[in-house]
Formats: structure tokens, sequence, C-alpha cells
């Protein structure tokens, strides 16, 4: 049973007129505490501040205070003296950084539980600073930039590119990691000047497993001793929206990264209002896991795209935020946002195939937007997405992120307040949430390519982009192809930029 320090008629109620936020206030004062047999007892430790809260100046620094809280020592232990501490615990402390929050997860066995606070509650509450820590954990999140995301993982890399390119000039306009030439300009100073007021507003403590009593209010008073206040809620809230209004593009805009890379990726997107508060949001879900549910072999643009046509590994939508799709099958917690996208990603294809690639993707989101799902369609997601929510609470950890983001947005409990949502809806009210929402003006489109130029020259011409298959295909799909290879793109020079790899996110 899941016990919070908020009633539930203290829960702020969704309000479907207040502004692009999807109505209501947001809520972030609470504890979310659940006793289970597990020997298990999960930590997630949230802190109302992410990324939205750096500048241009200070780009990377919420997720490098994070690293020096989770991978580095507190002021009673070195950084090896905890890993020699935890490694015979079998026990972890790590760190997930967004826009606006920042969760440390945790996880030890019950009969350890003592010991293990000890050490995570002096790194959460009173690291060590230790210049030899700073200097090593920033030279990794370089690493994590420049290696793991520039070079080793061109799908990630266009994701990315197209939410900085999406949100260009406004607080959620940055990496998450940062920029390599801001984190290397950031001094210890800087971070430890950030995390007085980074821990000032009482860290929210959520707790799954077998604790007792005694250790949850032993927990949620050791953070409170970092003295909350009152207003500091209001003033991250405050803060969130500043920067350009989200209108996107008025037509196109393309980019494209000069890369030397086999394969071509793909990703575009356009704003939505639309997150867990907005009434259309159950409707908006339904119709992109129709789209392009992810890793799922049943969704349309799949079905299209690799069943039939053999182009690629993938090919999914979103309508929120999902980082690390590549090594995982559901989407992370505590990934809370008040503006979100709505996305499709297309995995890599031969490069001969990029602009088919597109062409197809936005043909079938076209379609889509101008004629809705059919009854069946409708029907057979419903269903399918019935069973499907039970998967994103499958273990003790997931339950628990799950119930703090559920405070975060003001809903009682997700999988429960989503399957009502679902039973009510109809056809129609699916189709006008597409007709309200979604777009085929004005798209975002960032490809990680090899030859910049070439693509560039192909999708300015706007000529046929013909694909060729190594094996036979049935008349009605080479009749579709002949459609799909001329389909209108309207892109036009000016509104195509090559940027080189080396220079993004640097």
């Amino acid at each position: 049973m899941i016990i919070v320090t908020l009633d539930d008629d203290e829960l702020p109620k969704p309000d479907a007129g207040a502004g692009s936020f999807g109505g209501g206030e947001f809520t972030s004062s609470f504890h979310v505490l659940s006793k289970t047999n597990s020997p298990l007892v999960d930590f997630r430790i949230v802190v109302d501040h992410g990324s939205s809260m750096d500048t241009a100046r200070t780009a990377g620094l919420a997720n490098l205070t994070a690293a020096m809280v989770a991978d580095a020592g507190s002021r009673t232990m070195s950084y090896s003296e905890i890993q020699q501490a935890l490694f015979p615990m079998a026990a972890s402390f790590s760190y997930q950084v967004d826009k606006e929050m920042t969760v440390f997860i945790g996880r030890t066995h019950r009969d350890n539980l003592d010991a293990y606070w000890k050490i995570v509650s002096g790194q959460l509450l009173d690291p060590g600073w230790r210049l030899d820590d700073f200097k090593r954990v920033k030279a990794k999140i370089v690493n994590q930039i420049r290696v793991d995301l520039r070079t080793n993982n061109d799908e990630e890399l266009g994701k990315e590119v197209l939410y900085e390119r999406l949100y260009e000039g406004h607080r959620y306009g940055r990496l998450n990691l940062g920029h390599v030439r801001t984190l290397n300009a950031l001094t210890l100073v800087d971070v430890k000047r950030f995390y007085a007021s980074y821990i000032r507003g009482a860290p929210r403590l959520g707790l799954a497993g077998g604790f007792d009593d005694a250790f949850a209010k032993r927990a949620i008073e050791d953070l409170a001793e970092r003295g909350y206040v009152e207003d500091f809620d209001v003033e991250i809230a405050n803060a969130i929206p500043g920067g350009r209004s989200l209108t996107g593009p008025k037509q196109h805009r393309v980019t494209i990264v000069q890369k030397e890379t086999r394969a071509t990726a793909l990703s575009f997107g356009f704003h939505t209002p639309v997150n867990r508060r907005h009434p259309d949001f159950a409707a908006l879900w339904l119709a992109r896991s129709w789209l392009g549910e992810h890793r799922s072999s049943n969704s349309h643009l799949f079905q299209r795209m690799r069943e039939i046509r053999g182009m690629n590994y993938g090919d999914y939508a979103y309508v929120e935020y999902f980082p690390r799709g590549m090594s995982q099958f559901h989407p992370d917690a505590n990934l809370c946002r008040r503006h979100q996208i709505f996305q499709v990603w297309i995995r890599p294809v031969p490069p001969e195939q990029a602009v088919y690639a597109l062409r197809i993707a936005k043909y079938e989101l076209d379609k889509l937007v101008k004629n809705g799902l059919t009854e069946e369609q409708f029907t057979a997601t419903r269903s399918f997405l019935s069973k499907y929510l039970a998967l994103l609470v499958k273990s003790q950890d997931r339950q628990l992120g799950y119930a703090i983001d559920d405070r975060w947005y003001g809903m009682k409990d997700y999988v429960g307040t989503m399957r009502e949502r679902l039973a009510g809806l109809t056809l129609e009210k699916v189709n006008a949430a597409i007709r309200r929402h979604l777009t085929y003006d004005g798209l975002e489109i960032v490809f990680i390519a090899k030859d910049a130029e070439g693509l560039k020259a192909q999708l300015v011409s706007g000529a046929p982009s013909p694909i060729t298959y190594d094996s036979k295909k049935p008349a009605d799909i080479l009749q579709e192809d002949k459609l799909i290879e001329r389909y209108p793109l309207g892109l036009d020079q000016g509104a195509i930029h090559v940027v080189d790899v080396k220079t993004v996110f640097e």
C-alpha cells in the first residue's frame, strides 16, 4: 500500500482550460512510502531541480552536481571506500537528471539498511567535494558526450539534437549532460554553490520494500534537516517556461549532422501541450501506440517500413520523452515534464533510402492526421494498451517510480487512471484529439548522415527517391512505392542546415 504525506483531497486537480501545461498546479511536496514483503529496499530520492535550471553559461551544471553526489565521496568516506563498502552488500546508488527533476536511485537488502543509509545519506547530504573526484566526474561526463553519444550512438544523438532544435531558446533547450565548452569552464565552486540551493528544497523520499516505520521516519528527518524554503517550488515553477514561446517552426526545418557513419538515422517531431495532466493524453497516447509503439512489431510504421519493406530495425512514435530506447523496452520513471513533443524515431536505414524513409514516415503520419483511426484499429490498440499498462510497473522499483510521478502530475494511480481513461475513450474522441494536436506541417527533422551535402541536395531538389528490393514484393506495395517516392516534402535550401558532428554539444 502506498502511504503519502498528502491526502488525496490535497492533490491539485486537473483543469483542462489552464494553459499549455495541461491545467492545474504541479506538486512536489510529498514522500512516497510503500511497504512490501520484499527483502530488498528501493530508494528514489527526488530533488526539485533539473537541467532546466542551467543557464547558457552553466549548461550541464545540474547533472555535474548530481554526479558529484552519487559518483563521488562524502566528507567522511572517499569514493573508493564507498565502492568497497557497497560491493559486499550488492547495493547500488546512482542518479538521473532531467529537465525538472533529479532522482537518486538506490537499492539494498533490508539487513544492510542502516549501514547503507549511513553511506549514501553521507554522499547526498554531506558531500566530500574532493578535487580529484571533480576532475574524474567531469572527464567522465565529457566522454559521455563526445564518445558515448556523438561517436557511438547515432540514434540517441539524433533524438537529442532534435530536442535542442525544438526547444532552442527555451530552458529545455540544452542537453541534460551539458555542452563540453561550458562543462570545461565549470569549477568546483560553481558546483558547491548550485548544491547549496539544489538541496535546500528538502529532498523527497521514495521508499519501497521491507523497511520499518522507524527507519522511514529517520530517513525523512535526515532529509528535512536541509531546511525547507516555503516558496522554493514556486520559484522553480515560474522559471521553467522562460525563453521563446513553444510555437515551433512554421515550415519544416531540417538539421543534417555530418558524420562518418554507415547508415542514416532519422528523427522528427513537433511541440504538443499534452502531458499526463491533459484531458487528451490517453487519446494521444493511444494514437501514437497505433502508429509506432516502442519495440512493437504490431505498430503501423513497423509493419510498413520493416516488415513489408525490410528497411531497418524498427520505427516508433512517442508523446513523452523516452531516452535510452536502444537498450530498454519500457520508459524510465521520473522524467516528468510540463512540456512534451510528438516524436517519430526512424532507426537507421541505408543512405540511399534516407529520403524515402522520411517520405514514407511523413506519408503515414499525414494519413493519420487526415483520416484518423478506424474502429478496428482503435479497438485493437485500446485492448493492447489496457494489458500493456501492467508492464510499466512490473517491478517494485518501477512501482515506486510511477507513484512518485503520479504525485508530481497530480494523479492518484497511473495504471488505474489510464485504464479508466482508455475505457472512456471512443473512436470519435481519439480522432478529435489527433486533429487538435498532431500536424504534418512545421516538422523539426534531424538526420545523422555521412554525405550531408548530397542528402541536402536531394531533399532540396524534390526529385523522386525510389526504393529497390532484393526480393519480390506484392504489386500493391510496388504501386504504393510509386506514390511515396514522389511524395512532396516542401523543403527549401534555407530550411536545411548541415552541421559537423564535432561541433554538436561542444
